[in-house]
């Protein structure tokens, strides 16, 4: 009931069809975000793309200026010295069969997974495991690397991911509702700047089409895309 009474509270102070500028829709969050935790503030941008073409995909890392707010739990697959790189950097998870095994037991304790090249052919066969969990390793994105120090590290200094869903939507956070708003809006310039400059040559028309913002547990507030800097 306390959690319905605060949420009602928040969306009382949402004009839910206005859009709001970003510096002000920040504002309005934060202020919104009141849960006992710190909550996750998160960007939704809809895109005017299929996603279901190839030409059409959108994904990409991005180190956010002022990171995450989240600590990600890093799984490297890589033997020998690679695999010893990959601890000393920080890495919680660190295996070659061993760690595969694992992942088909359904144990994945990771959030971003790392793999050297001469990996791949066993990780490939976790495909349908990792796949649809956004966790496969991919040599567009860095996770597929020979530098496994400087991809563990990245994914620790606030590295974010961000995938068009089936529906040309990117969700991704972007802070944390404790961070100055400056940080925040920062942050929020530097994702859809990323994923503007991801547009691929088959999108056409209007690129990005909608905005949103909000927390973990606040309302959605529309975003005027004019003010996001891109």
């Amino acid at each position: 009931m306390a959690k319905n009474k605060r949420l009602n509270a928040a969306r009382a102070t949402v004009e839910r069809n206005k859009p709001y500028g970003l510096t002000e829709a920040v504002a309005l969050v934060k202020g919104n975000a009141k849960a006992k935790f710190d909550e996750t503030i998160e960007l939704s941008l809809n895109l005017g793309i299929d996603p279901r073409h190839a030409d059409q995909m959108v994904r990409g890392l991005i180190s956010l200026p002022n990171g995450t707010g989240k600590t990600l739990r890093v799984g490297v697959f890589a033997r020998g010295p690679k695999a010893e790189e990959a601890k000393a950097a920080g890495a919680e998870v660190v295996g070659a069969e061993d760690l595969a095994e694992k992942v088909q037991n359904g144990e994945i304790e990771f959030d971003r997974c790392i793999a050297t090249p001469d990996m791949m052919a066993l990780v490939g066969r976790l495909g349908k495991i990792l796949g649809p969990r956004g966790l496969m390793p991919n040599p567009r994105l860095g996770t597929v690397t020979m530098d496994v120090k400087g991809a563990v590290a990245a994914a620790k200094s606030g590295q974010v991911e961000y995938r068009a869903e089936k529906a040309g939507i990117v969700h991704a956070g972007v802070g944390k509702a404790s961070f100055d708003e400056a940080k925040l809006v920062e942050n929020i310039q530097a994702l859809v700047d990323a994923v503007q400059k991801a547009r691929p040559s088959g999108a056409k028309g209007t690129y990005l089409k909608k905005a949103a913002l909000s927390s973990s547990q606040g309302p959605g507030v529309r975003l005027d895309v004019t003010t996001l800097g891109a």
